[in-house]
């Protein structure tokens, strides 16, 4: 079989980014920053793993969470308590991705928020509040500086895309509000950055630790269904093929081949 030139390209593609990711440098300390080559705007690097995160997120909640509950996969909001045999709802998967994030030395924080949030602690506060009504408003991202927590910070509208979470929310007896509908405006994936620029070193390592982030939340789900009674076949299977899920790696590797070739692209624009 020959290759053609649109073949040859993208397989270029994946291979360069995946060496990119693989020798990515340690982050460095604030004070070993230089400021000659941290010349990438952190905007550029937000709206990339805003990108990155929409991706992921779409393959979980329709490849997992949608096509699971139909082959009679469960998920819950209570899904690591000892007696709830489920995986995490789409927003949890988000938040265990968060948290690994918070872990890695990059600095890189993301919230999810909301104006009707089910849990406290998913409000907006401070400034971000009048922000995410902006948001509201135009259905646009928002970029700005936050003095109460000094950090460039980038705010993106977070929608109603499949009527798992519709329900989930409607039905949930903590939710505010009852009658949300499909496309609707549930929240807004805020993510932040103490510099206003980075090097393209910096930019790597916070895709390194946004893919990090991904993969840890994802085995996370792997290593609770070993806790299952009735477990899922887990291999290179997907619950569109029966009650089964992929493994880590067969999981990463269809989310990477969907977002790879943009984010590298991004990355080597942003170096010229």
């Amino acid at each position: 079989m020959t290759l053609n030139r649109m073949h040859l390209t993208a397989l270029a593609l994946i291979l360069a980014i995946v060496w990119a990711f693989a020798s990515a440098p340690p982050a460095l300390p604030d004070h070993q920053r230089s400021s000659t080559t941290a010349t990438i705007p952190i905007g550029l690097v937000l709206e990339t793993v805003a990108r990155e995160n929409d991706v992921v997120r779409s393959l979980y909640t329709k490849s997992i969470v949608g096509a699971g509950l139909k082959a009679g996969l469960r998920f819950d909001e209570n899904w690591k308590n000892a007696d709830v045999q489920a995986g995490p709802l789409p927003a949890l998967f988000l938040r265990e991705a968060a948290l690994s994030i918070q872990q890695n030395p990059v600095r890189l924080a993301l919230f999810l928020g909301s104006h009707q949030p089910i849990s406290d602690a998913n409000q907006f506060s401070g400034s971000q509040t009048a922000i995410f009504e902006k948001i509201l408003t135009t259905g646009e991202a928002e970029h700005f500086f936050d003095p109460g927590l000094k950090r460039w910070t980038a705010m993106f509208p977070d929608y109603a895309s499949v009527m798992a979470c519709v329900k989930c929310h409607n039905e949930h007896p903590d939710s505010p509000k009852k009658d949300w509908v499909l496309d609707d405006v549930m929240g807004a994936t805020t993510w932040s950055y103490p510099h206003e620029t980075v090097s393209p070193d910096e930019f790597v390592n916070i895709i390194d630790a946004v893919r990090g982030g991904f993969r840890d939340a994802y085995r996370s789900y792997l290593q609770e269904i070993e806790s299952f009674d009735n477990k899922p076949e887990i291999g290179t299977q997907w619950p569109s093929d029966g009650y089964a899920v992929p493994d880590e790696e067969t999981f990463m590797k269809e989310f990477e081949q969907r977002i790879s070739a943009d984010t590298l692209n991004t990355l080597l624009e942003s170096r010229r």
